[in-house]
Order: structure tokens, then sequence, then C-alpha cells
């Protein structure tokens, strides 16, 4: 059996959770104050999944750079690929909250969108 020790990112509490699992297999979750915690404990050890948040360059607004992220989370392990995907973008004003900049970003069903107007 392994035990492992998160801090939940799961709401501002950030709990010291204890995680124990067989294998893939999670056995229990200790130490949370609430289901979110339950909830980030058992994905977090098992499937891992973050939001990226970044800009990419806006060419002819009246700001050089838009704020995005991704829609939902992603896998962990394909943060730095979509991170080079958002950089390698260009887009054209104006750019207006909610617009899909990049489509289901690396396959994963999950759009990168802006977070920001820009005219």
């Amino acid at each position: 059996m392994e035990k492992r020790e998160l801090t939940c990112i799961g709401c501002p509490m950030g709990c010291q959770i204890t995680v124990e699992l067989e294998g893939q297999e999670v056995l229990s979750v200790t130490g949370n104050t609430c289901g979110i915690g339950d909830r980030y404990a058992r994905n977090e050890v098992v499937h891992p999944e973050r939001t990226v948040t970044s800009t990419v360059v806006v060419d002819g607004g009246d700001k050089p750079r838009c704020s995005v992220k991704t829609a939902g989370n992603i896998p962990k392990d394909l943060i730095s690929a979509c991170m080079k995907e958002i950089d390698s973008v260009r887009v054209n004003a104006p750019v207006r909250i909610g617009d899909v900049i990049i489509e289901n970003v690396l396959d994963t069903g999950v759009n990168v969108v802006a977070t920001r107007n820009i005219n």
C-alpha cells in the first residue's frame, strides 16, 4: 500500500490530504473538510489535470497580447505541449471574452478561449 500526502487546491482551505492507494485503486482519502477535497485527491493520484492560463499575440489590437485559458482541465503531462501550441498562435483583433482561440487543443476535447476583450 502506498500513501501520498497532498495539499488540496480545490478550494481556498488548502487541506492536507492523505491518500492511500494500491496501484491505481484509491483505498481511502482523509484530511479533507469537503467533498471537493475527496474528488480532487482521487483524481490527482490517478489522473492529474490542470487548467492552463497564458497569453497569445494579438495583431492590430489596442493591446499586444490577450489572456487565454483552457476551457477545462487537461492532463498535467500535456501542459508543456499545450503551452508550446498556445505560444505559436497569433490572432487578429478584435477578440472577445469566450472566443475560441484553439479548438480541441492537443486532441483533449478542450478549447483554449480568450479571457479578455481586445479592440
